[in-house]
């Protein structure tokens, strides 16, 4: 049999990070990918340490693509009151939208504050309380791990539309309409898949036939680059099945694939990215060409599999 390890948790965070300040703040800053991938949002750091009167948040930071502000405060300990106070005053002083709380523990009666904070404030803000933990097999590296545990009721709804898009959306949308035009034009990607309707969102979506998972092209701005790629919506099994035929999938794209299970979420990813300059219209040809051909072969790699 096949020898297992034995998953454990260190619970000394200060033996990893000895100083919130000096030590922890910096690490989420610059790893807060794991930290957007856990609340659901696409952060970008503007400024650590950042002065709100007499006092300095941990992080301050926006949601690429929309006019967010988003804090983000930092413990190495269970949740205290001093911290949820300052919480409050960080975010009045910010303007934040966005408020998120990492700690090694939620106490109960600070999960239940939070719970209250996301049923008596406007829908336009939501505050996330975070626990992170620190996960050890035998010698090899340590692995880091956030786990929501509040977070804001149907957050996953589309957040109150504003009256008029900001520029960035609106560059959205206008990438959408030309992509239409340009990809709708070839017989051969609209044989295969149906025409959607462009919107200021990152992504667009192609349905691939099955209700499990779909093709999903997004515009990451913060990254200059687009993703292609196949969305499991909430199904690791699927996942689990499609990576045994990992070789032949990408023998028959000529493509090597990023293969994202995501434990921590009920969705999984698959996907290709390709830098390019969106804010470049005499390259957005360029840019469809790779997308449909990233899309057809995605689709046709897949869907034996399905």
């Amino acid at each position: 049999m096949t020898n297992l390890g034995t998953l454990k948790e260190i619970t000394d965070l200060r033996s990893i990070w000895p100083h919130e300040a000096l030590n922890f703040t910096p690490w989420v800053a610059e790893n807060v990918d794991l930290l957007a991938d856990a609340v659901g949002l696409d952060i970008i750091v503007d400024e650590t340490e950042s002065s709100v009167g007499d006092f300095n948040v941990d992080i301050y930071a926006s949601e690429t693509g929309t006019d967010r502000k988003i804090i983000i405060e930092n413990q190495l300990e269970d949740t205290d009151h001093d911290h949820l106070g300052k919480l409050i005053t960080y975010a009045s002083g910010k303007g934040a939208d966005v408020v998120i709380w990492v700690v090694k523990h939620a106490r109960e009666e600070h999960k239940a504050a939070v719970e209250w904070l996301n049923n008596h404030t406007d829908d336009k803000i939501g505050f996330f309380l975070c626990e992170i933990k620190l996960f050890q097999i035998g010698d090899s590296q340590i692995a880091p791990a956030f786990t929501v545990v509040e977070r804001p009721n149907d957050w996953t709804k589309e957040i109150r539309k504003t009256a008029s898009a900001n520029s960035t959306q609106q560059q959205r949308l206008e990438y959408w309409q030309a992509f239409n035009d340009y990809a709708f034009s070839d017989a051969n990607f609209s044989r295969i898949f149906n025409k959607r309707k462009p919107t200021t969102d990152h992504w667009m979506d192609f349905s691939i036939g099955s209700s499990a998972c779909h093709i999903a092209v997004s515009q990451i701005q913060k990254r200059k680059a687009v993703d292609v790629e196949l969305y499991i919506n909430d199904d690791k099994e699927l996942f689990k099945s499609l990576f045994a035929h990992k070789d032949e999938i990408e023998k028959n794209m000529e493509m090597e694939l990023e293969w994202k299970e995501l434990p921590e979420r009920k969705a999984s990813r698959i996907l290709i990215e390709k830098t390019v300059d969106l804010d470049d219209r005499a390259t957005w040809p360029e840019q469809f060409d790779y997308i449909m051909d990233t899309c057809i072969k995605m689709k046709r790699a897949f869907k034996r599999y399905l």
